[in-house]
């Protein structure tokens, strides 16, 4: 009767776990005084370190971004849970609540450095790969701002052709959205694209190494495709009153998306995995595509109403979705759940045409590394928004090549919008200035890579990151390239900035040495990326 019962609560337990409601609900972690908190919330980077009152769950939150559910201060604080957890910043603590799993917290050492390697090597080590180097080494180009629903093989061809023609390097090109025939249906649309092993060996040919937009979703009008999935219901499920179980369901859930509504693949379920990745491998082997840019993980897309196989949270599905990406050396993300120190190329979420979301470029940048993903790119240069490009008269040339300067000295960086097309040749001209400095740092940013690959360090870091408790914790304007190059780019309409330099004697771009534990104010003409040598 005991083994019985025993054996009962131990199912009982194993059963709520699935379901998230074993663990710490309510938890109170003191801070340290004077210490100031980071997250793994990458875009809300800009109100890092969090003032009173920042709140925030991990479950399901729509943050179009990579989350990681870690929180760091600079005072050598570190809190993990493997599950979802919320947590408000208050006077002289943190309060943790709705904790899904037990969520562990202590201190290492008394900086922000300390702690967050002491979290990595914990609980997100390093996997010792990288993505290909070809991320790092030269500018990406993706398709979409120039071609955005209208992807096909004649401007393809075309606009990989001019990026040759202006003088850019080739480099990874990614064909966006409406490459394929429809969501699911992942083979080239035989309309748009005629040909398209002769294409991609065309851009093979040109230099460029060819990634293809994907993603889970199989659009409802898919009458073979989805007969096929349903025979193992390998789609979240739809929940009803009288099919309240992943069992008796019967009808996929629709989803809805920017795209429209679909259903969705349930990974959980080991068909849709085997089918995935059946569709991938298929045109890696019949047209030579190189890899993938998986878009659309985000958590906020699995509902509670919709039925998993396996029991699990959306976190754990955006989670899984990631895992794909480890079997191609050439992918991109933009949603992730906890794959840090992974060889998966993160992207920033889609930017608007403005200062304001300019100025979050280094902020997020420096959440990525701080949080583990550190192979990472700032999104699209000028901006992810095609609309902005449409008139030539309204967009800010001045932001597009900024932006390019932002995108200089980070671990990547990734063109769209055509910059001969919409640029005079002065703002032209600065943005090829900006690539050229990279291809200067280009061996130091893969040098850096590698070791992150090895050691899980970030490739660009914060000053307070990298100078702790001298007072830099608000400093996010500027960054670090590994530990001797300071970057101070423009992020603003104004020429003018001030840049603040540690203590040191520091070298910059144009030859000048400057005493550090000083600020500076400095007027940057459009082609210069002030950056600085530590020399001493």
């Amino acid at each position: 009767m005991l083994k019985n019962l025993i054996s009962s609560v131990c199912l009982f337990v194993i059963i709520l776990s699935a379901f998230g409601q074993v663990g710490e609900q309510i938890k109170t972690i003191s801070i340290l005084p004077g210490e100031r908190i980071w997250s793994g919330i990458i875009k809300d980077g800009q109100k890092m370190p969090y003032a009173n009152g920042y709140k925030y769950d991990f479950w399901a939150n729509n943050q179009e971004n990579q989350i990681q559910p870690l929180l760091l201060g600079n005072k050598g604080l570190w809190v993990w849970s493997e599950e979802p957890f919320a947590f408000e910043i208050q006077e002289n603590s943190i309060l943790i609540t709705n904790a899904k799993g037990v969520v562990k917290s202590g201190h290492s050492g008394t900086t922000l450095a300390e702690a967050r390697n002491f979290a990595a090597a914990s609980f997100f080590p390093a996997s010792g790969k990288m993505p290909d180097e070809l991320l790092f080494s030269k500018p990406q180009y993706n398709t979409w701002i120039e071609l955005t629903y209208n992807q096909n093989q004649t401007d393809v061809l075309k606009y990989a052709q001019a990026i040759l023609d202006n003088g850019f390097e080739p480099g990874v090109l990614m064909i966006d959205d409406t490459w394929q025939e429809d969501y699911g249906k992942w083979n080239f649309h035989p309309g748009r694209f005629p040909n398209p092993k002769v294409m991609m060996d065309k851009l093979h040919q040109m230099g460029f190494k060819v990634m293809l937009w994907v993603c889970p979703f199989v659009s409802a009008d898919q009458t073979m495709i989805f007969q096929k999935l349903m025979k193992n219901k390998a789609f979240l499920m739809q929940q009803k009153k009288d099919k309240p179980t992943w069992e008796k369901a019967t009808d996929p859930a629709m989803i809805k998306w920017w795209n429209g509504y679909s259903a969705l693949l349930d990974f959980t379920n080991p068909e849709a995995v085997k089918w995935f990745n059946a569709m991938l491998d298929g045109l890696v082997s019949e047209f030579g595509v190189d890899g993938f840019k998986l878009d659309a993980g985000d958590m906020n897309f699995y509902p509670a109403d919709a039925l998993p196989m396996i029991p699990s949270s959306p976190n754990r599905q955006c989670e899984l979705y990631a895992q794909f990406g480890l079997r191609f050396p050439l992918n991109e993300y933009r949603a992730c759940w906890k794959m840090a120190g992974q060889p998966l190329a993160q992207r920033l979420h889609d930017k608007n045409h403005n200062w304001e979301d300019v100025q979050k470029l280094i902020p997020h940048m420096l959440t990525e590394g701080l949080a583990g993903y550190t192979f990472s790119c700032p999104d699209l240069i000028g901006g992810g928004n095609y609309i902005s490009f449409l008139d030539l008269k309204t967009f800010d040339q001045d932001m597009v090549v900024r932006s390019a300067q932002i995108h200089a000295l980070m671990p990547m960086m990734q063109f769209s919008v055509a910059p001969w097309r919409i640029l005079d040749a002065e703002h032209l001209d600065a943005v090829k200035a900006a690539t050229k400095i990279r291809e200067k740092y280009t061996p130091l940013i893969l040098e850096l890579a590698k070791k992150s690959a090895k050691t899980g360090d970030p490739i660009v870091s914060s000053m307070e990151y990298s100078f702790p408790n001298q007072g830099f914790e608000k400093v996010t304007d500027q960054f670090m390239l590994g530990q001797t190059i300071l970057v101070a780019p423009i992020t603003t309409k104004a020429n003018i900035r001030e840049v603040i330099l540690p203590k040191g004697k520091w070298m910059a771009d144009d030859g000048t040495v400057y005493k550090g534990g000083k600020t500076y104010s400095m007027d940057v003409t459009i082609n210069r990326i002030p950056y600085f040598q530590l020399i001493n």
